[in-house]
Parts: structure tokens; sequence; C-alpha cells
């Protein structure tokens, strides 16, 4: 045997080692990023997504009471903090006192601080999960010229309007490959396993229908533990709630726009409920981001949220759009000469859409 070809033979032999070596380590190592989708199902195989509330005596003006809490209009003062936030829509982080850091959501164009208030006060009140929003106005010190707030004394800015934002109590459920839940694993909860029943989970995509809730990335939606995190990772007591839900009240759309989905009176009263044909198919679109599209709501669904929607007070609906301070974002946003609506008007809407679910039948 040549030279050659005694070095082509054992280049040849040494491969085939390493290469059995590591088809072998392939089979015995484990994997270093391993999957918990067997965790994830079993956590939402249990979850639930609703709680019984006493609706007629829930105060929608003063909203949930509890530490961390802020009056209605009241003045919060803080300090600017240098950090990026996400999302879009004007907003900062400011401290207050030595551990309390707030997120705050500004500006009279931004549809948002409408939105968090009307859809989070309204989640509340009718038993599902939501953060609490703050209508207040903020004393920032230290915040950037350019963010607009109106110039004060000692480098300090008002931003009015304004609201804070305050977390619904409970750790939010750990994940290695994804944050948050999808429209779409809502079929994932098993009542048998002690999970919510069918007619809660549609209750919910029927309300996210009614009041237009546009940007559902699993981002915007938050498994909580209402009884913890054990070391080991367990969940106890999983809770699906919605969280962000400022892009509402408008119309979804594609983008997620500010100006069309974000508290648009002339959008929202002018998009039905239900999509038109035979069956109860809620009128959603998807966004590029979203996940909830044309849900298929059953009976039960319908009929649990409308007895929920029926029990609010006309003097409820009236504080829900009063909290929110609507009449100050113009009727038609991208509109200006559309006007101001009045909180008559919205609460009109409100019952129209009511009337939409409640005389509604799904075979």
């Amino acid at each position: 045997m040549t030279a050659p070809l005694r070095l082509l033979t054992l280049v040849a032999a040494l491969s085939s080692v390493s290469c059995t070596t590591l088809a072998a380590r392939r089979q015995t190592s484990p994997d270093p990023t391993p999957r918990n989708d067997n965790a994830r199902a079993a956590v939402l195989a249990r979850a639930q997504l609703w709680r019984p509330t006493t609706i007629r005596t829930m105060n929608v003006i003063a909203g949930p009471q509890g530490l961390g809490g802020f009056a209605r209009h009241g003045t919060v003062v803080c300090d600017y903090v240098d950090k990026k936030l996400s999302g879009r829509s004007p907003k900062f982080a400011c401290q207050r006192g030595e551990d309390d850091e707030l997120k705050v959501k500004y500006g009279g164009t931004n549809g948002e601080v409408y939105g968090e208030v009307l859809a989070t006060r309204l989640l509340w009140v009718l038993g599902f999960g939501a953060d609490t929003m703050y209508p207040v106005n903020v004393i920032c010190r230290g915040c950037p010229q350019e963010f607009g707030g109106i110039a004060r004394p000692g480098h300090e800015y008002r931003f009015d309007p304004a609201v804070i934002e305050r977390k619904m109590a409970g750790d939010e459920w750990p994940s290695s490959d994804e944050s948050g839940w999808s429209w779409e694993e809502v079929m994932r909860v098993v009542p048998r396993a002690g999970g919510a029943p069918k007619a809660h989970r549609d209750a919910l995509a029927l309300l996210a229908v009614m009041i237009q809730h546009t940007d559902t990335k699993p981002q915007q939606q938050r498994i909580l533990c209402l009884g913890g995190v054990s070391a080991s990772g367990g969940c106890s007591q999983p809770f699906l709630m919605v969280s962000d839900v400022g892009l509402t009240f408008g119309t979804a759309s594609r983008a997620n726009a500010n100006e069309t989905s974000g508290v648009n009176l002339e959008r929202w009263r002018a998009t039905p409920v239900w999509k038109d044909g035979p069956g109860c198919v809620g009128n959603i679109d998807k966004s590029f981001t979203g996940t909830l599209h044309e849900p298929v709501i059953s009976e039960g669904g319908r009929r649990f949220l409308a007895t929920l929607l029926q029990q609010l007070s006309d003097r409820q609906l009236q504080d829900l759009f009063t909290v929110a301070r609507v009449t100050l974002r113009v009727r038609e946003p991208g509109h200006a000469l559309s006007g101001f609506p009045t909180i008559d008007e919205w609460v009109s809407a409100f019952k129209a859409k009511r009337d939409e679910i409640v005389s509604k039948r799904c075979a």
C-alpha cells in the first residue's frame, strides 16, 4: 500500500470513529435546552379565568382598592428612570420612594390612556383578570423635555392625562419557550382537570370581541399562579388573564393602529359584535401579531357573558366612561372636526353592543 493510500485509509477510519462517537453522545446526552411542553400543558389544563364578583355593588369610579392604589385624577410625584419600555405608545418609568417603580402612560392623543382604564375596569367588575390602571396626573422630576410634558420650575414636567399601572396580584408562571398565552391555547384548558368550563372561556373571547381587543399576541396575556410558584416550578391555582388592553373600544386593525383601534367611538359603534351568516362567530379580525380571530361562541358562553353584562347598572356605565375621561378623546381620532363625544354617546354605544349579545341565540 502506498503512503498516500495509507493516509486516506487512516483518515476514513478516524472519521468513522468520530461520527460513531458523536452519534452516541447525541443519544445519551440530555438536550441542553429541554422544552417544558408537558409542564405548560398541565398548567393550562388546570387554569381558571373568571372569579365571581358582586357586580351591582362594585364601585367603578374607585376601582380595586389596596396597597399601591391612587386616588382618581390625583397628582403623583416621581423621579424619572432612564430605561426603555416595550411598546409603541408614549410611556416612561418613574421612581416613587425607594422601591416603587411606576409605569406611566400619558398623552391626550394616546388612545391607550383611555382604553386601559375602560377595559381593565370592565374586566375587573365582571370577574375576569386584569391589571389595575389608575387615571392620574403625574409630575415627573427629570423627565426629558421631548416627552412633551408641561414644564414646571425645577426641571419638572406635568403629564395630564396619564395612567399608572399596577399588576394583578399573583406570581407570573415562568416558561422557557415563550411568555404569556395565545387564544388558541385557551382550548387546552380541561374542565375535568380542574380548568375553566367552556362557557367561561367563550365568554372571555366574546368580551374581547365586544371591546375589540386588537393586540392579542401572547405577550399581552399572562399566566398567573394565584397561590404562588413552588421551588420546583409548579404553579398553584393557575389563572389566565388579559393584560395590556389599551388598544380597545375602537375596531381591530392589522397594524394595531392607535387612532383606529384605541378608543374610537365612531369605529367602535359601527363594528358589529357578530359576523354575518349562520352561527355565532365573533366579529374581530386578527392583527399582524394577534392570535384571536373570529372565535366561534357557544350558547353557554354567550349566555354567561350576557348575564354578567345585564347586571351593570346605568350608573356604573356612566361611571365607567367618566373615570376613563373619554370626553378628552375626539369622537373619531384622525378627524379633529368630528368633535368630542359625550358620556351618554359612549353609554348608548355600549348598551347597543350588550343588546346584540343578549338578543342573539347560538346553536
